[in-house]
């Protein structure tokens, strides 16, 4: 589908994805944009509008933006121009569009048209993963036990572990 909506609690990688997903379609030759929405409340039609050729447009934290009439009808007008247009639309939020503060019933119909993609926070196995795939990447070796004692000691949330990560590279 080229409409997309992505759903995961704080740290789930939405953002990431939105990023990757940008680069890739830069990569293919693709105009690519990236909106974080919270920076955009309360202007939310003229960031929407500042995207309107782009080939993939990314807006990410939805469920910042949303919840004040103006910026829902500058969404539901800006998601039917990029689907007639045949755009690529990747959105993310916390919380689907059914339990997102929408003024606008026919916005929430919109976004519930996407095809949706929830993401899990990652158990301790997967942060295992996650650090020593990164940490391989920056020509670090971390052994089990390296990783182990990490994850009980610093914060487990992805962005402090990749934090952490750069630090020790750094250093």
């Amino acid at each position: 589908s080229d409409l997309v909506f992505l759903i995961g609690a704080n740290g789930t990688g939405k953002t990431h994805l939105l990023l990757a997903a940008c680069a890739e379609a830069e990569a293919a030759g693709l105009r690519a944009a990236y909106l974080p929405l919270a920076a955009a409340r309360g202007r939310v039609r003229d960031a929407v509008e500042a995207y309107e050729h782009a080939d993939l447009i990314a807006l990410d934290g939805l469920d910042a933006a949303v919840g004040e009439r103006d910026g829902d009808i500058a969404l539901f007008d800006a998601h039917n121009r990029w689907r007639d247009a045949g755009r690529r639309v990747l959105y993310s939020a916390t919380a689907a569009p059914d339990a997102l503060a929408l003024t606008l019933p026919d916005l929430r119909s919109r976004l519930s048209q996407c095809a949706r993609i929830a993401l899990d926070v990652l158990d301790d196995d997967g942060r295992a993963e996650v650090l020593r795939l990164r940490a391989q990447r920056r020509g670090l070796q971390l052994d089990t036990a390296a990783i182990d004692w990490l994850l009980k000691r610093v914060d487990r949330d992805l962005g402090s572990l990749t934090a952490l990560l750069d630090r020790l590279d750094r250093e």
